[in-house]
């Protein structure tokens, strides 16, 4: 796509990736409509950048206002180029330890949500004949994190869904592509996230993420990051799945490596559970 003048519209934008990404879209000239669930987090956004950045209350719960967004941006734009689906959180905590609240919200923002904007800014991008959607999965779509099985499963969901809507607007002009950072030096760990009350009984696994967590210095850098996207977003073809920082190459390589081991050591079983395959004389 071309990066003359594009237009973003970022959920999520008042911390973290979404905060980075309005900047250096801001920065080299594009025009940004940045959301978040509270106007005045996103304050020092639009003092960087008054003429390039415009703020809007986005919460990405409720449908209704991710749509009277998109359309005030059409409204003020004229159109959509770029939307990041980058609004999420993550619950620390085994799955036996966590509440019916931190379930269901949880899928609700990660996942529910980011299908609400979808769908919300499906009828512009097609009505365009271009656009690109970039959706913000994780190294956790892929991999699993011991402590995080609910994020994961909001990730492998965001990642499947993602990858099937790729093909089905393709010939539409629409593009998709999957982001999947590594660990990041942002708020994700800190004030973003949410964490249970401890059980005893998973001092032994969830009990040493959290100890790890506590030293973990993160070794992706935010502005990098969204140095990386403006890249794949200028791409005439970009990829459908991006994992970002090297600490996620090296596990997704790991992982798929393990997956195809596993695959190969039980191949024999699992081709045995078809019917059987009449011989030709």
């Amino acid at each position: 796509m071309s990066s003359s003048s594009l237009v973003w519209f970022i959920t999520g934008a008042s911390s973290g990736f979404g905060r980075a990404l309005a900047l250096a879209a801001a920065g080299r000239g594009d025009r940004v409509v940045a959301t978040g669930r509270v106007l005045g987090d996103l304050d020092g956004l639009v003092q960087a950048h008054p003429r390039r950045i415009s703020a809007a209350t986005v919460d990405v719960t409720e449908p209704a206002s991710v749509q009277r967004a998109v359309e005030s941006a059409v409204a003020d734009f004229g159109r959509i180029d770029v939307v990041v689906n980058n609004a999420g959180y993550a619950v620390l905590g085994a799955l036996e330890e966590l509440t019916e609240e931190d379930v269901r919200r949880q899928v609700e923002v990660n996942l529910f949500g980011m299908l609400a904007v979808t769908r919300a800014v499906l009828p512009v991008l097609r009505a365009q004949r271009r656009g690109h959607l970039v959706q913000m999965s994780s190294i956790s779509g892929a991999q699993p994190w011991v402590g995080f099985s609910l994020y994961v499963a909001t990730k492998h969901a965001v990642e499947g869904f993602s990858a099937s809507l790729a093909a089905e607007v393709a010939h539409l002009g629409v593009k998709v592509t999957i982001v999947e950072p590594g660990p990041f030096r942002t708020d994700f760990f800190t004030r973003s996230m949410v964490r249970s009350q401890p059980r005893p009984e998973y001092a032994d696994s969830v009990g040493r993420t959290r100890d790890f967590l506590e030293t973990f210095a993160q070794p992706g850098d935010p502005e990098r990051a969204a140095q990386a996207i403006l890249t794949v977003v200028d791409a005439g073809d970009p990829p459908l799945r991006l994992p970002l920082g090297g600490y996620a190459v090296d596990e997704f390589r790991a992982e798929y490596r393990s997956r195809l081991s596993e695959i190969d050591a039980w191949e024999d079983l699992a081709r045995g559970a078809d019917f059987p395959v009449a011989s030709v004389s």
